[in-house]
């Protein structure tokens, strides 16, 4: 009595095994999966490469500004050193303003450049997300990553080329 329910017990959970893994296979879903270069993305998009160049052209006339500033401060200085003692002090009140005024100046450009790299940085990237997003739901892919994520990636999986096509077309 007790081999037939032990045997019994054992048949029963073979079956269910059986059962288990033939439907299990019905129930696992196929994921289709990609990567993107997102550096390369970054560095190839046109539009990365035209706001650096304006960034890089704001930055130049920023620098000329400073220069005419530091110009006028020597000048002081060297006016300063012709001076009587009373005259020296005075034009040393008249430089310690203008060298208050070049940090100042620094200090406010380094400011703006950061803020306009920020929007401009977050722009490119509201972009790129929005095209591995549209090009993801077109041809049906269920996660995207970034390829600095992985350790491992099929180069059929490499989404960068065609990304990098739609954002400079």
């Amino acid at each position: 009595m007790v081999k037939r329910l032990t045997l019994a017990a054992v048949t029963v959970l073979i079956a269910a095994a059986f059962v288990v893994t033939a439907i299990a296979p019905s129930f696992a879903k196929e994921y289709k999966i990609g990567y993107v270069d997102l550096a390369k993305v970054f560095d190839e998009y046109s539009k990365t490469r035209d706001s650096e160049k304006v960034l890089a052209d704001k930055g130049k006339l920023k620098e000329e500004d400073r220069k005419r500033m530091i110009d006028e401060i020597r000048r002081l200085k060297d006016e300063q050193a012709l001076l009587s003692e009373k005259g020296k002090a005075e034009k040393q009140a008249a430089i310690d303003e203008k060298i208050s005024k070049l940090q100042d100046f620094d200090r406010k450009v380094r400011e703006e450049l950061t803020k306009e790299r920020n929007d401009m940085l977050n722009g490119i990237l509201k972009d790129i997300e929005k095209v591995v997003t549209d090009y993801s739901k077109e041809t049906g892919y269920d996660v995207v990553v970034n390829s600095r994520m992985l350790l491992y990636g099929k180069e059929d999986m490499d989404l960068t080329a065609e990304i990098l096509k739609r954002l400079n077309k």
